[in-house]
């Protein structure tokens, strides 16, 4: 049973790293439009977000997937909560039911709502069609601004005319670049953000405060951090990129063949630091999956390529025990004999002075719906696992009352030639 007091609200994160690894890049709104429970009359300003995210969830056992990727959330809650009053919360939303092999009295009920459900894909596509079509007018209408005026960051040297004169100078006398100005959306609060950072005595990229501006200015010259910090989602808004297709980071866009993007645009100066998996049992991380794998082995005494042959792990079995174990550490507990610790210090020693580290519990304690759900969003370490070869055979020989989550199975290609958002970007491409 998955209690208040040990229930993760939200997957965590691994530190140093992008908190949407294996997530992709959303853009949301800061305005002050309230965000709305789709069940009660809570509601909260769109800053607090995962308060209400929190609240749906602990009251109302509810989970929305991929928010990050919601264009305008507080019209998706709204639309949403419409709907709820007119059909029932199952017509919609899978369930996923926690504990299902135990007593029925510890059994509960979570819902799930996600694109996998037509009607939601295409809210969420119109949503993002509108923010498309609102982010391409002010583009062009700051490619076309005259009234552009501002002093550069460095220099104090004066600019008035268009935004690229003063972007081109800080890049060519300062080498200081934040993209192609063309690449660029919401430029005035862009700069206004960098401006801000600087009048705080932050360095921009490593984000570290220093005491003056002259310590400030020696730093960024001699570590060469004249340049933003890519892992810093706060400027995501400003590059359109991350605007152009559902369900896409800017990462993936721009690893699709050049032909399928908006031409001329060079994205090669906004790259993303590679991901690397981490250890289950220390901060340890490998740039290959053999490392990490060879890592745990040999430092932990634990081989996940022998469970997974030994136990005849499905691809499926294989992801929740990876989250069980996942927690059980981030808990302080050891998932072979449920004992708690005080940190994961004294786990650890316990784990290897027991024997426990290949001793795993009864199937039952980690094999529930409930570890689908990563316990942490950025773990690499999901990304390796394999299918065994009898998987697609032998899918229907278990007899669990297990419910399953769809996949969307679609074409994507398809998808993306025949999009309204492709047939919008070809339009405005050969209008420019």
């Amino acid at each position: 049973v998955v209690s208040k007091m040990d229930s993760i609200l939200e997957p965590l994160c691994f530190p140093e790293r992008p908190a949407c690894s294996c997530s992709a890049v959303g853009v949301q709104s800061g305005g002050a439009e309230l965000l709305v429970c789709l069940f009660c009359s809570e509601s909260v300003p769109t800053q607090q977000k995962d308060a209400l995210l929190r609240h749906l969830l602990l009251e109302h056992k509810l989970v929305i997937a991929d928010v990050k990727l919601i264009a305008d959330l507080a019209k998706y809650l709204l639309y949403w909560k419409g709907r709820f009053m007119e059909q029932s919360l199952t017509d919609f939303c899978s369930v996923i039911k926690t504990n299902s092999t135990g007593p029925v009295e510890k059994q509960e009920e979570y819902f799930l709502l996600c694109d996998v459900l037509p009607e939601d894909r295409l809210f969420r596509e119109k949503l993002q069609q509108k923010r498309l079509e609102e982010v391409l007018e002010q583009q062009q209408r700051e490619r076309e601004d005259s009234s552009f005026h501002r002093l550069c960051m460095f220099c104090n040297e004066e600019f008035t005319g268009n935004r690229s004169s003063m972007l081109n100078h800080m890049a060519r006398e300062h080498s200081f670049s934040i993209g192609l100005p063309d690449n660029i959306v919401y430029c005035d609060q862009f700069l206004d953000t960098l401006q801000n950072k600087l009048d705080n005595l932050q360095c921009l990229y490593c984000e570290k405060t220093f005491r003056d501006k002259t310590t400030l200015k020696d730093h960024m010259r001699k570590k060469a951090h004249r340049r933003i910090n890519a892992n810093n989602h706060e400027y995501d808004r400003f590059y359109v990129i991350n605007y152009l297709e559902l369900g896409k980071t800017w990462e993936e866009v721009q690893s699709e063949d050049d032909r399928e993007l908006v031409e001329d645009d060079d994205w090669s100066d906004w790259r993303a630091h590679p991901l690397s998996a981490v250890c289950l049992f220390c901060e340890h991380q490998s740039e290959t999956m053999e490392q990490i794998y060879t890592h745990m082995k040999e430092s932990h005494g634990f081989d996940l390529h022998r469970l997974k042959t030994e136990l005849n792990l499905k691809f499926y079995q294989q992801v929740k025990l990876v989250n069980f174990i996942r927690r059980q550490i981030h808990q302080s507990r050891c998932y072979g004999c449920q004992q708690a610790f005080d940190c994961r210090a004294d786990v650890l020693r316990h784990l290897e002075a027991e024997g426990h580290m290949m001793a795993l519990p009864e199937a039952s304690a980690w094999d529930q719906p409930q570890y689908y759900f990563p316990t942490y969003e950025n773990d690499a370490l999901l990304c390796t696992l394999s299918d065994s070869e009898e998987d697609e055979t032998d899918t229907t020989e278990h007899g669990e009352d297990v419910p399953v989550i769809a996949e969307d199975i679609s074409n994507l290609r398809d998808i993306r030639q025949s999009s309204v958002l492709g047939q919008l970007l070809r339009s405005r491409a050969s209008c420019s």
